[in-house]
Parts: structure tokens; C-alpha cells; sequence
């Protein structure tokens, strides 16, 4: 018996694998001893978690017992840690290639956020009339510039109109005023059009800058309107399932191929998408290529986070994010530029064609594969990187290579996302990051839809441009304030602040504009519509500004505290969750705005669910990343403050730890040594 608690303590026994993490948010006494030296920071007083305990190796553990786990022992210490000694190794992002990597990853989010508005344009549903019924030019000249009239309140905003053969829909053209036909409504809300569904051809009037699109080429209009939405369901379900399939197979195969094959696929999916010869063979098209996209989406993200050091990691993410909002800025322009949605498609799919390049100038992971125990192609490519950054052998100081030399005939270690399910805390990160996610993506179209007309009658917001341009800035907005106060705050602060804001915003727009309404029908009482709509656009934009802040900082919170070993894997989960929460939007159109009200109490309920769930997570602002599923099992929680000179914490540090960690074994050694060999704890006879 004693020779087992021996064994144990030399590091081989089974108790010292599977020792679970620690619930107070501390590291083990010996993993916390052994974290300083990987660049960590220790101390009482710092209020983050302290840096990833490395796994024990045999040659570490020493004794005359050490080389009883000599088959299962770990790598070195030094591969393990990959932030503090291969990436200074390698210059980090000082290095020229490793900036060129970058960049890299930063060009294609420009395509992505093409890709990702285009149903703005392509599917966006028009103004409609029976062909015909308009007076004067606008029945007449059907193939010339119509008379253009009033479609909106605000001056009207001037197109060409074109002909188009078979189609025979003229768009973007309108009726002389005095003509009963309904002015524009808003985007979402079709009910005036109500009365033109008995004519069996329409004339349509496309707001977006094209002549033509899906609605218009197909009169997906009255009973055919369902389906628009189960078009812009296909891509966000291709997103959903690509990203949950893609995630996991990165995870085993490599960043590279799935980001390589996911661009030769889109290539092919998105170009016949143009192609469409009817709404069934656009919708099947769309839906393979938001799979590939989400491919393209994952691999991207994680290979940016996987390249920069601790320091560097959020800035870097968030450059990424300003690439994909200035393709959402550019949308507008591309639409009046191409003015055919085939066209349109087209353009935005064929900048896919340079990141063909990517097959031969961008590189596996190198973090992905040392954290696989890959150590021959890691070794290739690490070369790889010296000679690009003309860097010299003598600069290896800590012996990388040499210790990389040893390791070559280990056998490869994949993981797969399911192993998460036995750990202990990562997988309570996991899913809270998730339902943030949900939530927060969710919950932004409830806010959206309240201030983009359903609910307040602005006229400036019944111009699409007016609504497209106006979500655009209110998502830079948020990202901004996203790079000040994350960086004050940390990535667990700012998430919960952002989540308050939105529970606030929601709150107070489901409760005190209720009652306002209901005081504002009293004569004496002071308060008119217009205050309620006031205060109503006011929490929409606040709520569109923190839940938008809420998603974003969801997805890069998991990609830090994810091992590398499933991180593609752990980002699927929480990119399909928000994929689910924008799917809500769709849905809710579907039903024509059916349950609206009970859909936003629900999401208002889930931030506050949110609130609580947010403090168990742990704080990974300039921490290394987690390499291994262990390593992820030391993301516990800390105390969001830290506490105060004289006052006893409720969560112990490590050197308040260790000061005590002897003593249980101190007590164990005397009870071996006054129990009679063969006897049990209980003092009796083992059988």
C-alpha cells in the first residue's frame, strides 16, 4: 500500500492522471509548481488564472520509480509549451512569415462578408402590382425609364430600369402619384400588397440596386412568398451543418485540407448558383454552399488564433472582423454595379479563385500539430519557418530541436470534440459559451425588428438603405467599443457587461413600453406616442449594439479557452448555436411574424440565465492557450475582483494551497507506518 501512495507520488500511479481539477478555481499543488516555469504568472493577488499546468513526463519525474510510466509518458515539457518557448522560438508574430500568415487570413474575410449579406440583396423582398394596373408611363413604358414616383416618404431614390427578356418584370420603376398603388412598406411586413395576389403577373419594385432578383425572376410573391424564407433558410442550415461537420474533421485531419477542399467546393456550389434554372435548385445550391463557407469561416479563425501570442490575439481577431464589416459596407455598390442577382452571385464567389494560392503558400498549423505529437511534420515545418524568416540554428537557446529530435518516433494523438463529455469543467465552459451565443445572436433580431418599423413608424428607417446602413454601424460600433473595454476588462468582464446592457435593454422595452402605452391613452397624463417610440428605437439600438457585442466576444472567448486539440471542434458548437439563434429570424417571418412577443420574452429570460452562467467562466486574457484536454481542465473560474488586503477570500490561491498541501500526505506516511502490513483503513484482514 505504501508503495502504490509511493508510485503515485512519483507521478505514475492512476490517482495522479486523473486527479480532478480543482473546483475553487486553483491549480493542483503540483501542477501549480510545475505551471511557473512555462511564463505564468503566479502570486495571491493577480486575479486570473495562472498559466496551463504541463503534463508530467517521465524524465521530469525522476526517482527510481520514474520510468514505471516510461510507455505513456508525456512529450517534453518544452514542446508541450508551445506560447512559451516554440513561438519565441520561431520570433512570433515579429517574424516576417508569420505577419505574411496573417494577412493572409485577413483577405478572404472580405469574401466572407460578402457571402454572408448577400441575401440582403438577392432575396429581399420587393414592392408588387398587378402588370397593368399603374396609369400612364409606369403601364406602358416597359421598356424604357418609366415616370419614377413616390415609393416611400423620403425623396425617392433614383434607378435605370431595364428590360429582361423572359422574365418580363420591370423593377425599380413606379406609378405617377394620385395612383392608389400602397407606399413602400418596410422590409419584413408585405400585408399591403395583399391586394395584387389575384393577378397572375406583378411588376415589381426592387429597392437594393438590381433590376432583377430571386423574388422577381421566379414571382416568388403571395402564395409562393414562403418560399423566400425557405431560401434563406437553405444557407443558414448549410452554415449550421457545416460548421458542427467541418469543425470536427479539422480537429483530425489538419486546418489545411478542410480549409482547401472547403474552397474548391464553394467555388463549384456557389458559381451554379447562378445557375439556378428554378427556387428548388437555388435553395439545395445555397444550402452546400453555406457548408463550404462555414469551412472556410472555422478554419480561418482558427488558424488566426493559433499564429499570434497571448498579447496579440484579440486585435488580431478583431481586424478580421473589420475586413468582413467593410464587405458588408461595399454590398450596396457591388448591387448597382452588377444589377442582375446572377451577376451579383457570380462576383461574389470568383474572389474565391485566389485562395487557390493557399494550397501551396499557407502552411498546416504548427501549434495543431506539436499538440497531436505530429513531431516529424512539426519539425518540417518549423525548418520551414527558420528558413523564410532567415533565421540562424544559434538561435534555438531553450533547444527546441534538440528536444523535437528525441520525440520523432512518437505515434500522432488526435482528439475528437465527443471526448469533452468526460471532462469535468471544460464542457460547462463550452456550453455556456453556447447558450451566449444563441442568445445573443438571437435576441439581436428582436431588436432589430422593433426599430426597423414594426413597431415605431419612422420614415427614414422605410428606406432599405436607411436599415442596411444603419445595422452596419451599429455593429462597428459595437466592435469598437468591443477593443476598448475588453481590453480594460478581459474577455469574462466585458462579456458580462454586454450581456447586462442587453438584458436591460430588453427588459425595459417588454415592461416600461407597455406601460407607457398604457398611460399615454390617458388625455391628462402627458405622454404621447411619439415618447414611446422615442424610447422604443433608443433600447433597440442599445440592445442591437450589446447583443451583437455578445456573440462576437461568445466565439473568440471559446476560441482561446478551447484546447488546440478540438478547437475547431469546441468553435463549431458555439458558431452553429449562433447559427440557431439567427435561424430564429427566418422563422418568425415565416409565420408572418406569428409569436413575435413570447420569442423575445424567451431570449430576454435566457440573458438572464446568461448573467449567472457568465461568472463560472474563466478569464483567458494573457494566458497561454490550452494545448491539451488537461490543460483545458485548468480554465476554472477566479473571483471577478480581487479581494481585499485582510479579508479572507472565498477562493483559495495557489500559495495558500501549497502552503497545506503536505500535510494529508505527512498523515498518510504515519498511518502506513503504524498499520501492521496486510491491514486495510478499516484495521482489518485484507482477503
Amino acid at each position: 500500500m505504501a508503495i502504490d501512495r509511493r508510485r503515485e507520488a512519483a507521478g505514475c500511479g492512476p490517482g495522479r492522471h486523473q486527479a480532478p481539477a480543482e473546483e475553487n478555481g486553483s491549480l493542483p499543488p503540483g501542477d501549480a509548481a510545475a505551471s511557473v516555469p512555462l511564463g505564468g504568472r503566479a502570486g495571491p493577488g493577480d486575479g486570473e488564472i495562472q498559466s496551463l499546468p504541463p503534463l508530467p513526463s517521465a524524465s521530469a519525474a525522476g526517482g527510481p520509480h520514474s520510468g514505471c510510466c516510461a510507455s505513456a509518458s508525456a512529450p517534453s515539457l518544452l514542446l508541450l509549451d508551445y506560447d512559451g518557448s516554440v513561438l519565441p522560438f520561431l520570433g512570433g508574430l515579429g517574424g516576417g512569415y508569420q505577419r505574411t500568415l496573417v494577412l493572409l487570413t485577413w483577405i478572404p474575410a472580405l469574401f466572407i462578408g460578402f457571402s454572408q449579406f448577400s441575401d440582403s440583396f438577392l432575396l429581399d423582398q420587393p414592392n408588387f402590382w398587378c402588370r397593368g394596373a399603374g396609369k400612364g408611363a409606369a403601364a406602358t413604358d416597359r421598356w424604357g425609364a418609366g415616370d419614377l414616383g413616390n415609393w416611400s416618404s423620403p425623396p425617392p431614390t433614383t434607378f435605370s430600369t431595364v428590360a429582361w427578356g423572359s422574365a418580363g418584370n420591370r423593377s425599380n420603376s413606379s406609378v405617377p402619384e394620385g395612383d392608389d398603388t400602397p407606399p413602400l412598406p418596410s422590409p419584413p411586413d408585405k400585408g399591403d400588397n395583399a391586394s395584387d395576389c389575384d393577378c397572375h403577373a406583378w411588376d415589381y419594385g426592387i429597392r437594393t440596386g438590381l433590376v432583377q432578383n430571386v423574388v422577381s425572376k421566379w414571382d416568388l410573391v403571395c402564395d409562393n412568398a414562403w418560399k423566400v424564407h425557405i431560401a434563406k433558410f437553405s444557407l443558414l442550415v448549410g452554415l449550421i451543418f457545416g460548421y458542427l461537420i467541418t469543425g470536427c474533421i479539422a480537429d483530425w485531419v489538419g486546418r489545411r485540407p478542410v480549409l482547401l477542399f472547403s474552397i474548391i467546393f464553394i467555388l463549384i456550389f456557389g458559381l451554379t448558383v447562378a445557375l439556378s434554372v428554378n427556387v428548388t435548385m437555388f435553395s439545395t445550391l445555397r444550402f452546400f454552399e453555406g457548408f463550404c463557407l462555414a469551412g472556410i469561416i472555422l478554419t480561418l479563425y482558427a488558424l488566426r488564433i493559433e499564429l499570434c501570442p497571448p498579447g496579440k490575439r484579440f486585435m488580431i481577431a478583431m481586424v478580421a472582423s473589420f475586413v468582413a464589416m467593410a464587405g458588408q459596407f461595399l454590398m450596396p455598390g457591388l448591387a448597382v454595379l452588377c444589377r442582375d442577382w446572377q451577376v451579383l452571385q457570380a462576383l461574389i464567389i470568383c474572389p474565391f479563385l485566389l485562395m487557390l494560392l493557399y494550397w501551396s503558400i499557407f502552411p498546416e498549423s504548427l501549434r495543431w500539430l506539436m499538440a497531436t505529437q505530429q513531431f516529424e511534420s512539426a519539425k518540417k515545418l518549423i525548418l520551414h519557418f527558420t528558413q523564410k524568416n532567415h533565421m540562424s540554428p544559434e538561435s534555438d537557446i531553450k533547444g527546441v530541436m534538440s528536444e523535437l529530435e528525441k520525440e520523432l518516433s512518437r505515434m500522432p494523438k488526435k482528439v475528437c470534440i465527443v471526448k469533452v463529455v468526460g471532462t469535468r469543467n471544460l464542457w460547462k465552459n463550452i456550453v455556456v459559451l453556447c447558450v451566449n451565443s444563441l442568445t445573443g445572436f438571437g435576441i439581436h433580431h428582436c431588436f432589430a425588428r422593433s426599430m426597423m418599423g414594426h413597431e415605431v413608424k419612422v420614415p427614414l428607417l422605410e428606406n432599405f438603405y436607411a436599415d442596411y446602413y444603419t445595422t452596419a454601424a451599429i455593429a462597428l460600433a459595437s466592435c469598437l467599443a468591443m477593443c476598448v473595454l475588453v481590453r480594460f476588462l478581459g474577455r469574462r468582464g466585458g462579456l458580462l457587461l454586454f450581456m447586462i446592457l442587453t438584458a436591460l435593454a430588453s427588459l425595459l422595452q417588454l415592461g416600461l413600453l407597455n406601460l407607457i402605452g398604457k398611460y399615454s391613452q390617458h388625455p391628462d397624463s402627458g405622454m404621447s406616442d411619439s415618447i414611446k417610440d422615442k424610447f422604443s428605437i433608443t433600447f433597440s439600438i442599445v440592445g442591437m449594439f450589446a447583443s451583437h457585442a455578445v456573440g462576437s466576444l461568445s466565439v473568440f472567448f471559446c476560441a482561446e479557452i478551447t484546447p488546440t486539440v478540438i478547437r475547431c471542434g469546441g468553435l463549431g458548437l458555439v458558431l452553429a448555436s449562433a447559427g440557431f439563434g439567427m435561424l430564429t429570424a427566418p422563422i418568425i417571418e415565416l409565420h408572418n411574424q406569428k409569436g413575435y412577443f413570447l420569442h423575445h420574452i424567451i431570449f430576454a429570460c435566457c440573458t438572464l440565465i446568461c448573467i449567472i452562467c457568465i461568472l463560472l467562466l474563466p478569464e483567458s486574457r494573457h494566458q497561454n492557450l490550452p494545448e491539451s484536454i488537461s490543460n483545458g481542465e485548468h480554465y476554472t473560474r477566479q473571483p471577478l475582483l480581487p479581494h481585499k488586503k485582510g479579508e479572507q477570500p472565498l477562493l483559495l490561491t495557489n500559495a495558500e494551497l501549497k502552503d497545506y498541501s503536505g500535510l494529508h500526505e505527512a498523515a498518510l506516511a504515519a498511518g502506513d507506518a503504524l498499520q501492521p502490513e496486510g491491514a486495510t483503513a478499516n484495521s482489518r484482514k485484507a482477503m
